[in-house]
């Protein structure tokens, strides 16, 4: 199984000239999104739940092999802080099912101002089916003084504490805590701004070769969609994977390795 490496959405506007050829109209974008990349992250979901219908129609224009992740939704994750979890868990996932095997990863992004609550977490990934991978993105620093619990509960669901990236630099503990990894690309320091340069692009890349072995999945979402940042830098760092022996999903301009 490969570095799955792709961007979180794709529906943005100053992509177009950057992924998408000037005529391709913004409804067939995702098709031609599939064609150079093989997995996405969907944020829509965190703004606004899509029917089954709408997962099921994604499904439809995308190759098989595609993997799509799923931002949860912020009612869960911002608004209820993770309590009473049982229905949007349900929610969520009943209407995900549309995807069928196109279904990748969930997220859980919690907000920046969540202080640590591990009991909550708990409580919130015992909802999810043991078959469905959930990735968790902690922002508030208390989170990480209570290191030994929170592992602890991370590794007893399979659930991959999301690496993220802000300023080119890890902004969250590099613990592996599932068979399979998660990272986010937010913002680098290079020029243009908010590209990644080369250096830190290898870094990561050297970061999850010496975590994860080649036969496990790890999913690389660039978030720094901006001028059209992120089409450059998944590629970019696709190469930087594939230097390293490693074997990664199809980018623009980058055959599978």
């Amino acid at each position: 199984m490969p570095v799955r490496v792709g961007t979180s959405g794709w529906q943005y506007r100053d992509w177009r000239g950057a992924l998408y050829a000037p005529g391709v109209p913004q409804r067939l974008w995702l098709e031609e999104y599939a064609r150079s990349f093989a997995t996405v992250e969907n944020n829509n979901a965190f703004y606004r739940l899509p029917t089954a219908e709408t997962f099921a129609s994604w499904r439809e224009r995308t190759p098989d092999g595609f993997v799509m992740a799923v931002k949860a939704s912020r009612y869960l994750t911002h608004l209820k802080r993770l309590h009473d979890p049982e229905e949007p868990v349900r929610r969520l996932l009943d209407h995900a099912a549309g995807l069928g095997d196109r279904l990748g990863p969930v997220l859980l992004q919690l907000p920046a101002r969540f202080r640590e609550d591990v009991d909550a977490l708990d409580a919130c990934l015992r909802c999810f089916p043991a078959d469905v991978r959930v990735a968790v993105e902690l922002r508030h620093p208390s989170w990480w003084e209570a290191q030994g619990p929170l592992r602890a509960v991370l590794e007893r669901h399979g659930s991959a504490l999301c690496w993220a990236d802000r300023g080119s630099r890890p902004v969250t503990p590099l613990w592996r805590t599932a068979p399979w990894g998660y990272v986010r690309f937010h913002a680098g320091l290079a020029r243009p701004a908010p590209r990644y340069g080369r250096q830190a692009l290898a870094s990561w890349a050297g970061r999850i070769a010496g975590t994860w072995p080649d036969e496990a999945e790890v999913y690389a979402f660039f978030n720094n969609d901006t001028g059209g940042a992120a089409v450059a830098d998944a590629p970019a760092f696709a190469r930087a994977v594939a230097a390293l022996g490693r074997t990664v999903s199809r980018t623009p301009g980058g055959p599978a390795r």
